[in-house]
């Protein structure tokens, strides 16, 4: 065969491979496995956050379209929010004894939360939750209010009063929060789950190279929106969703240094691409009920070059120390501000210009449990920034690392952000990460 028609097919070959079609499962299959993690977590997760937190009895309240976010993970997989008032009533009995999980509403919620209120034979329906509670005389009863953590505190204040008012006053002062509890139950993640998780974030992966490629991109032509709605509309054509806008944006030598203030007003702003830009996209999916965030970048090849220059590839390289020099502080029990000083302290001692702004993934985009650094608070975090890390937790490794590029005459910001998973012990990423710049045009397998 002539050589260059190996090469041309070659590429083909190559070509297809980027925009492969990800397994997306049907809905039908999907909420299969939605309900049989609840159970799962129902089962195993939720008995030891009760006995880790001491609270015998959580008690979750919500008003149709006013849901608390902890209960909308408890929900079946058919149902799309609350249905009139809706109160879950969590019970350890101790003795190693299964959990006692009632619906105090008109309806069962699911399999899992039996119903246990009829207004026509139990009356009022704050009144017969009093009454269940006294009959059941826990010790620590957990209400969803929290100061810190706002998916710890989805309890309104009316619905706070009613319970308040019907509450016998001897159970007054064993009204705890649950906020622990909350964070908890949020961010554990199991090992059905995890399992999966590596899927979603492979497909999330997928979208994202597909998008930043020459399927999609024509320098000179394409914007930076242009993009942007194009991963909305991919998105949307796997039958997915996603739970932030994408964000494509350029560097390269003629647009001057910006602070992260100035960055993150201008993201979405409409810009050409063109070759020798250095692209950054910020991109998540949401599939069954799990969340992805990921940044990584692409360089638009000029003509005659096979791969980045040099200077930015150390760059990148720059910015995968700075996850190492992370992800090594992770340890149980550390919280997160202590996470992000021993980090930034490391990182200064290699030279290394850093910023840390890692948070939770999971249920939620910015997820429950510990914040490791905000943008503009490198100083730690008061509240978020004091909980500690726990195994079986994921984590969005979110970060930047500034390098000067000699060549473009200024530092250059590589900002990356990766899925991953500690343990307990030890932390990875749950399906890779950027090594290597994404190249646009891709080059063709040397032949």
């Amino acid at each position: 065969m002539h050589k260059n028609l190996v090469l041309v097919l070659a590429f083909a070959i190559f070509s297809v491979s980027v925009v492969a079609e990800p397994l997306v499962l049907p809905m039908r299959d999907r909420a299969a496995i939605i309900d049989a993690w609840l159970k799962t977590r129902v089962q195993t997760v939720l008995p030891e956050i009760m006995k880790r937190t001491e609270i015998d009895m959580w008690v979750i309240v919500s008003r149709e379209y006013n849901e608390d976010p902890v209960i909308r993970t408890f929900l079946p997989s058919t149902w799309q929010s609350a249905r009139r008032t809706t109160i879950l009533m969590i019970t350890d009995p101790g003795d190693e004894e299964p959990l006692e999980t009632l619906a105090v509403a008109r309806y069962g919620v699911g399999e899992t939360f039996q119903a246990a209120w009829d207004k026509e034979r139990d009356g009022e329906q704050w009144a017969h939750l009093a009454s269940l509670i006294e009959a059941r005389n826990p010790r620590r009863i957990g209400l969803n209010f929290s100061e810190t953590f706002p998916l710890a505190d989805g309890i309104s204040q009316t619905e706070y009063r009613l319970f308040h008012e019907a509450l016998p006053a001897k159970f007054h002062d064993r009204v705890v929060s649950a906020q622990d509890l909350s964070i908890g139950w949020l961010e554990t993640r199991t090992p059905d789950e995890m399992e999966v998780y590596q899927q979603i974030v492979r497909i999330a992966h997928e979208i994202l190279a597909e998008g930043l490629s020459d399927a999609v991109i024509q320098p000179g032509i394409t914007t930076t929106s242009d993009v942007q709605w194009w991963y909305r509309d991919r998105i949307r054509e796997l039958k997915l969703t996603t739970w932030f806008h994408p964000s494509v944006s350029i560097d390269r030598p003629d647009v001057p240094e910006v602070d992260m203030k100035q960055s993150l007003a201008t993201k979405h702003d409409e810009e050409v691409i063109r070759q020798g830009d250095l692209l950054h996209v910020d991109f998540g999916i949401t599939y069954l009920r799990l969340n992805t965030d990921t940044q990584q970048h692409a360089y638009v090849l000029k003509p005659g070059e096979t791969e980045a220059p040099e200077e930015l590839q150390v760059a990148l390289e720059r910015g995968n120390r700075l996850q190492d020099i992370l992800t090594d502080q992770f340890e149980t029990g550390r919280s997160g501000n202590e996470i992000l000083s021993r980090t930034l302290a490391q990182a200064k001692r290699e030279g290394i210009t850093a910023s840390i702004y890692t948070h939770p993934i999971g249920f939620h985009g910015h997820a429950a449990g510990p914040t490791i650094g905000l943008w503009d608070q490198q100083g730690g975090v008061p509240g978020k920034g004091d909980y500690p890390l726990y195994p079986n937790t994921a984590h969005s490794i979110e970060l930047y690392a500034e390098t000067e590029v000699k060549s473009w005459d200024k530092a250059v910001r590589i900002s990356l952000e990766e899925d991953a998973f500690f343990d307990g012990e030890n932390t990875h990423y749950i399906d890779g990460r950027q090594k290597m710049f994404l190249l646009i045009p891709r080059v063709p397998p040397v032949q």
